[in-house]
């Protein structure tokens, strides 16, 4: 089977000599595709009043809804270690939630410290109505790709995210 490829990185950008490193080339490929794929994610978030950082607490409170900790809540140190992309300040964006209605905030009775978040009904309702439309837009951008490819696609993102440390031989 033969697939269609486009021009390299080396030619969408113009780049008149060849990348210095291979891993240089991989990391900018990583920042244009992310560039590309994300503005069309970005421009639905806007759409419904949200960010992609906003999506993403969204959804994790809904995962609390389900799981074994306190249900239906998170605290905000939790949201910012499951949060997909981090962000510098989880607790502008419980803000902004909270602002649309679509997440409250509640002390802990036995640590006040602790600010749990929960998502609100209108909040679950909003992630109802995009959780087609959000399926159908990877669908989109990435559908051309075949299952054998994006399970090596994955393997291999999730390789370059844990780099063994310095020193240690990488695995092949």
């Amino acid at each position: 089977m033969r697939t269609r490829r486009g021009p390299s990185l080396q030619q969408e950008i113009g780049k008149k000599q060849p990348f210095d490193l291979p891993e240089q080339e991989a990391y900018l490929n990583l920042v244009r595709t992310t560039s590309t794929l994300g503005v069309e994610f970005e421009r639905f978030f806007r759409e419904h009043g949200l960010s992609e950082a906003t999506y993403n607490a969204l959804r994790i409170l809904r995962g609390a809804t389900l799981g074994d900790a306190p249900p239906g809540r998170r605290a905000c140190s939790e949201i910012g270690e499951q949060m997909v992309a981090q962000v510098p300040d989880v607790t502008r964006v419980v803000d902004r939630l909270e602002k649309l209605g679509l997440a409250q905030r509640c002390r802990c009775p036995q640590d006040r410290r602790v600010v749990y978040v929960k998502i609100t009904r209108k909040g679950m309702s909003l992630l109802e109505a995009l959780d087609d439309r959000i399926l159908e837009l990877h669908r989109r951008q990435l559908g051309h790709l075949t299952p054998g490819e994006l399970a090596t696609l994955n393997k291999l993102l999730v390789k370059a995210r844990h780099r063994p440390p310095p020193g240690a031989a990488a695995t092949p």
